[in-house]
């Protein structure tokens, strides 16, 4: 099930609540799908953000969870976690028993929306990254063992029209999740941004270091994803003995650099439980 996109499985009905950018990239993913966009509702508070969901998907649009219709199969949260608690409230009263319900906030565990929305929702967390704007994301799912097939595979379809799709078999791992692909394409944007500097203090002009950068890493992305062959193996087949990338790479070395990353990737993991036990 890991990585497939089944549109098939895709429900007849979506709600979102929440129309941002991660809400916008899954309902261009499902309307691509087949999914129709008079089918699918979007509750969004801020005018602007539905004007734009009308005009650019069709779907319907309600200001707030007390005038949305709610006649969906599936209702997808994407809101900010810092109001989940809230939404989940207006929410509860609203639920059939049995809808699925997928969370797509990072850190709020299956628990305190259990919490929040009562006994009779069948729960989804996922964790989708902003390369799901282009349909290249990366999204972990977990869901509970009392959540059926037909379920898995209704929110792995929603989520698999913004990219890769990949199940996690205990939650607590959702945090790391959360700091490797979630937060991970602001690593790379970090890596890029250096390159970028030091390529101007090289002498390169901001339009040559710009795309020299973008395709080296998009070229050593598309090598990672195509060639069949490991991180480590690519680096040493790119690393002549005594030569310039040698050099660098012993500078990076010496500077700690696999170190930082993982640290990096414990504070934002760690960062994940702390706003778990917040909410």
């Amino acid at each position: 099930m890991n990585g497939t996109h089944d549109t098939s499985s895709l429900p007849s009905g979506i709600a979102f609540v929440g129309g941002g950018n991660m809400a916008r990239s899954l309902i261009a993913g499902v309307t691509r799908a087949g999914v129709p966009a008079a089918s699918i509702e979007v509750v969004e508070p801020q005018v602007a953000l539905r004007q734009t969901l009308q005009q650019e998907h069709g779907v319907r649009t309600a200001g707030a969870v007390a005038a949305a219709t709610l006649d969906a199969q599936v209702v997808v949260l994407a809101v900010k976690p810092q109001v989940m608690a809230a939404v989940c409230a207006e929410l509860a009263p609203r639920l059939a028993d049995g809808t699925l319900v997928v969370s797509i906030a990072a850190g709020i565990t299956t628990a305190a929306l259990r919490d929040w929305l009562g006994a009779g929702a069948v729960l989804v967390r996922a964790m989708p990254n902003t390369p799901a704007l282009l349909g290249a994301g990366m999204t972990g799912l977990y869901a509970g063992a009392e959540v059926g097939d037909s379920d898995r595979q209704a929110a792995q379809a929603i989520l698999a029209g913004a990219g890769q799709t990949r199940w996690i078999d205990d939650e607590a791992l959702m945090d790391a999740v959360t700091a490797v692909s979630g937060s991970g394409p602001a690593y790379v944007f970090a890596l890029a941004e250096a390159m970028e500097d030091a390529a101007r203090a090289q002498g390169l002009a901001d339009d040559a270091a710009r795309q020299m950068v973008v395709q080296t890493v998009l070229g050593a992305a598309r090598m990672l994803a195509e060639s069949g062959q490991g991180a480590g193996a690519l680096r040493q087949a790119v690393t002549s003995p005594n030569g310039t990338t040698q050099a660098a790479l012993e500078t990076l070395a010496d500077g700690g650099f696999h170190q930082l990353v993982g640290n990096a990737v414990a504070a934002a993991a760690r960062r994940g439980r702390e706003l778990a036990r917040a909410g």
